[in-house]
């Protein structure tokens, strides 16, 4: 499986179902309907999206090192 960051390509909002959707190996667009589809039903699924934008780590873009 996949790390879990929020990658720097395909993010919408704040990366969070992108990188949710590379971790269990679905398209991001899945995962999206799918968050949608659960904030219809009563719980903290706004509260944990916030939270999880917090705490997971960005991708760090590959930085390219200069011969001197």
């Amino acid at each position: 499986m996949a790390a879990l960051v929020r990658p720097r390509e395909g993010r919408m909002i704040g990366g969070v179902c992108a990188a949710l959707a590379q971790r269990f190996g679905t398209s991001a667009t899945t995962m999206r309907v799918i968050f949608v589809v659960s904030c219809l039903l009563p719980g903290p699924q706004f509260l944990l999206y916030l939270a999880l934008w917090v705490l997971l780590p960005g991708e760090k873009q590959a930085k390219t090192t200069t011969a001197w």
